[in-house]
């Protein structure tokens, strides 16, 4: 029958084994912290959007288009998605902030083919030529089936007056993450971006 360990000797192999934790966990939880945006609260704000916590998981859906043919289900997977919703047209503000996401996923740079920019409207909204664009990344897609239905009941914001001009980031698996205000400053969007596009490896 051995002796017992002294305490030191015990104190040891406890601080060796949670060395040892950290050194395994640590950084997981280091990269979970800074990819959903957890942030200090001291002088400034580090994210400029609205967190959405806990990150919301949206379904995999087909979504009816303009164009005829049906979206695949996963085609709010596998890119950084900027998504918005708009009513049964897209009118000169509407068109605007697509410029201005454009404009926000080509100052990416070299990162830019992982984003992709989404707009959800309403039938008979969203054709090529009332977009007044070639729609080159842009996805549009129309809400008024089922599974855009459920889709809109998973935003934070339940009515179209609440979401009007709003911008949602949904990461490369599925997941909604932040929202910008109607007029919020594009800036601070593409410096979210930005981080979140250095801080993970997915998409």
């Amino acid at each position: 029958m051995h002796a017992p360990l002294p305490q030191s000797a015990q104190r040891r192999n406890r601080l060796q084994l949670l060395l040892l934790a950290l050194m395994f966990f640590g950084p997981v939880v280091l990269s979970f912290w800074l990819y959903y945006g957890a942030h200090f609260q001291t002088t400034r704000r580090v994210n400029h959007g609205e967190l959405i916590t806990p990150a919301r998981p949206l379904p995999e859906l087909s979504l009816a288009t303009p164009a005829g043919s049906p979206t695949p289900a996963h085609f709010l997977r596998g890119k950084w998605s900027l998504v918005y919703v708009t009513g049964e047209r897209c009118d000169g503000r509407c068109r605007q902030d697509l410029a201005e996401l454009r404009n926000v996923r080509m100052a990416m740079d070299r990162e830019r083919d992982r984003v992709q920019r989404v707009l959800l409207g309403e039938p008979p909204c969203c054709a090529a030529a009332e977009l007044g664009e070639v729609p080159g990344d842009l996805i549009v897609a129309w809400l008024d089936s089922r599974g855009g239905r459920q889709l809109l009941a998973l935003l934070p914001e339940r009515d179209a007056a609440g979401r009007a001009g709003r911008v949602y980031v949904v990461d490369p698996l599925g997941n909604l993450m932040m929202s910008f205000a109607a007029g919020a400053d594009r800036k601070g969007l593409s410096k979210d971006l930005e981080k979140l596009l250095r801080l993970s490896h997915i998409g």
